[in-house]
């Protein structure tokens, strides 16, 4: 393994009942990292990872705070086991939370807090049943553009999130979506599926959310990560804490531009990704966008002792350099 790495974690949509868990049977770090969140949250976040149920799991206020902890105690065991440092840290979505605060930027209880409150925020922003999200499969990103245009009709409905080539999201009212829907069908998409979420996330419909938000952001303390981070918003790392602030208000609203994102970080050296959080969604996304990249998952023991296996774990030169900034 080349030692130019970052590290890549996940949001929405990887959590399942059970996660981690056969890393908490070796690693106490895990079940301490719940218990912190648990403490703030007034709830046991850790029970409720592992025996659910699922329907109160996959609410989006419990799932951002669970996603966090997860990914938070997954680079805790990976800082407890090697010394080595990625090059570059980023998040999809929910992830770029994680990112900043495994790279210093934003303390885990702040952003315990942070997250709970952005998912009430996005859940209370559109009235139940009033917002919808949907796959395009096999459409170029322009023609995507195009089927939203059209399938507007006064109503919200757009590129949510560009996950790879031939396959974006969108959100919006869910009229709008299923109009787009059926658009990319006729257009030639390969699928075009609705998602099973309430919540439209990353489009104008969370605007209110993000005002909202903002006045908490504001009031939580942040400064300049030790690691870059390479936000979602504009593909760009940004080292004050007003501009990662703004950038995370804007988040809520625009789209995830994560295949812009694995190939700033390819661009710049990295040659492989290790995804840390439950799952392994990243990982095929980032096959799709960029073959060349060699993609590592620590969703399990498995996958966190092929990655310390490799000279991944094991690169004095990128720790010296990262020990002299």
């Amino acid at each position: 393994m080349n030692k130019e790495f970052a590290f890549i974690f996940p949001g929405q949509g990887s959590q399942s009942l059970g996660m981690l868990a056969d890393l908490a049977a070796v690693y106490p770090v895990v079940a301490q990292t719940f218990a912190e969140a648990s403490a703030i949250l007034d709830y046991d976040l850790w029970q409720l990872t592992l025996n659910g149920p699922d329907s109160e799991l996959n609410l989006t206020h419990k799932t951002q705070p669970a996603m966090l902890a997860a990914g938070v105690a997954m680079w805790r065991i990976w800082q407890s086991q090697s010394p080595a440092i990625p090059r570059f840290m980023a998040g999809h979505s929910l992830g770029e939370y994680t990112a900043l605060v495994c790279a210093g930027a934003l303390k885990f209880s702040d952003a315990i807090n942070l997250v709970a409150l952005r998912g009430r925020f996005m859940q209370e922003a559109v009235p139940a049943n009033t917002g919808a999200m949907a796959a395009l499969l096999g459409l170029a990103d322009d023609k995507v553009s195009e089927v939203c245009s059209q399938a507007a009709q006064g109503e919200v409905v757009a590129a949510a999130n560009f996950n790879s080539p031939g396959q974006v999201v969108i959100a919006g009212h869910a009229t709008a979506v299923e109009r787009a829907v059926q658009l990319a069908k006729a257009a030639g998409a390969k699928r075009a599926i609705m998602l099973p979420v309430s919540v439209p996330s990353h489009c104008a419909l969370m605007q209110a959310a993000a005002q909202h938000f903002a006045q908490h952001l504001n009031e939580t303390p942040l400064k300049a990560p030790s690691i870059p981070v390479i936000n979602n918003v504009d593909v760009a790392v940004c080292s004050s804490p007003d501009a990662i602030r703004d950038a995370l208000t804007r988040q809520l609203y625009l789209p995830v531009r994560w295949s812009e994102v694995i190939n700033k970080m390819a661009l710049s050296g990295v040659t492989t990704l290790v995804e840390c959080g439950p799952g392994k969604v990243l990982s095929g996304l980032n096959k799709r966008i960029n073959p060349a990249l060699k993609s590592l998952s620590l969703h399990n023991l498995a996958g966190l002792e092929q990655a310390l296996a490799g000279d991944v774990a094991h690169n004095p030169m990128l720790e010296l350099e990262h020990a002299a900034k």
